[in-house]
């Protein structure tokens, strides 16, 4: 449900492919079936927010390949727009400007932002000073329209909608800059998984030395990949055990599958690694038809690859700080 001020919003005049609202996502539910969802990209979820000075985990609109046109009514308010978008601010139905990621924008009543498509990349992200007015379900903004659980009663917006706003904006912001850079590897780092004995000692060669392809069946689910079959010399089939993000699973056909923000908590297809914390916003914004490797890398690193990352984020944080 949306709830708020009826008198500042946004109308949804074009919904886009996927748009719904995101934020770090609700922990400590898998006991009850409930995933922790959450922005598919956190690094550019958190950095859409730290622009604009806002809570780290406002919920922001998040989009795949095409995003919404949307239509400020009856107030002011400041927009920042994450990722490798291609965006346009329209002012009062007549003048148009090309937009920058990692840029605030100002709109006013009757202002539209058209984001007309990801560039290179899947997800983006608008963030709005001082965030939207919503209901937090179980302690988050995030919608995962597979269960039907957050704002919006679970669904991605359709045309015709409002997006609330918690407040008009009046403070002025000076420009910030994050020095971001998105970079898209495509050796994807990955720890085995608790069946990896499941698979042939050709198949475990195969899967750390071949390349394997981003297929058409993406979503926030998930992400199918094609390549070499991978033989199970064991069972296809296992009984059902818990599942996070990152984990790829490889059912019969012998292609692998990697489980993303939406994923759900259990899974009786045999787990060969999973895909290290600090690689899930890459692995999840490359394209369909991207080739892909994996790399093995132990705990430890993948602790300290994991503190790196943590690290980037404070460092652009602390960027913002210093410029504004």
């Amino acid at each position: 449900m949306i709830i708020g001020n009826k008198n500042i919003y946004f109308e949804v005049c074009r919904p886009g492919t996927n748009t719904t609202i995101q934020d770090s996502g609700r922990n400590h539910l898998y006991h009850l079936g409930i995933t922790v969802s959450g922005a598919v990209d956190q690094k550019n979820f958190k950095l859409s927010n730290l622009i604009l000075n806002n809570n780290i985990n406002e919920g922001v609109i998040e989009f795949a390949f095409q995003g919404p046109l949307l239509k400020l009514y009856n107030g002011k308010v400041a927009v920042c727009i994450s990722g490798e978008i291609i965006f346009d601010v329209i002012r009062n139905n007549s003048s148009i400007e090309k937009g920058n990621c990692y840029q605030i924008y100002y709109l006013n009543h009757g202002d539209q932002i058209d984001i007309k498509s990801t560039k290179n990349s899947l997800y983006g992200y608008l963030a709005i000073k001082g965030g939207f007015n919503l209901k937090k379900i179980w302690n988050s903004y995030s919608i995962n329209t597979k269960a039907g659980i957050g704002p919006n009663n679970g669904k991605k917006f359709s045309i015709g909608e409002k997006i609330f706003i918690k407040n008009e904006f009046n403070e002025v912001l000076r420009e910030r800059q994050t020095g971001f850079k998105n970079s898209r590897e495509k050796v994807i780092r990955v720890m085995k998984g608790t069946n990896f004995d499941f698979f042939s000692e050709k198949s475990k060669k195969i899967f750390f030395t071949e390349s394997f392809k981003i297929t058409n069946l993406v979503d926030r689910m998930g992400i199918r990949l094609s390549g070499p079959e991978l033989e199970n010399i064991v069972n296809t089939n296992i009984r059902s055990e818990g599942i996070i993000k990152g984990t790829i699973q490889v059912p019969a056909d012998g292609n692998p599958i990697i489980m993303l923000a939406d994923h759900g908590t259990i899974g009786g297809y045999p787990k060969i690694a999973t895909v290290i914390s600090a690689d899930l916003d890459n692995i999840a914004q490359l394209m369909p038809n991207s080739e892909v490797n994996f790399k093995e890398v132990n705990l430890e690193e993948a602790e300290e690859l994991y503190k790196k990352y943590l690290n980037e984020i404070d460092k652009y944080a602390k960027n913002l700080n210093e410029f504004n």
